[in-house]
């Protein structure tokens, strides 16, 4: 029985694109590693937030963490650039 969130197709893609970024992060260290960190809580929270929005009842609640949750993927998206710009992808 498939709960309320995973039949969402935003929530499906976002847990794709976690499992993309766990394979991309296993090439930084060193001078990379505060990047991976943050690429990793950034990418975890998109999906989360989604289901958490996804469970509220009231519009405002689920607004906010689905705002939050687009927040993290524009985060995502800026730490790819940064590392784009570093010459590592």
């Amino acid at each position: 029985m498939a709960l309320g969130h995973e039949k969402l197709d935003v929530y499906r893609l976002a847990i794709v694109y976690v499992a993309w970024v766990f394979e991309q992060v296993e090439k930084l260290d060193g001078a990379y590693r505060h990047a991976r960190d943050q690429w990793l809580r950034a990418s975890q929270s998109i999906p989360l937030n989604i289901a958490e929005g996804n469970g509220k009842t009231t519009e405002p609640d689920r607004r906010r963490y689905f705002e939050i949750a687009r927040g993290s993927a524009l985060e995502c998206a800026a730490i790819q650039d940064v590392l784009v710009a570093g010459g590592l992808f």
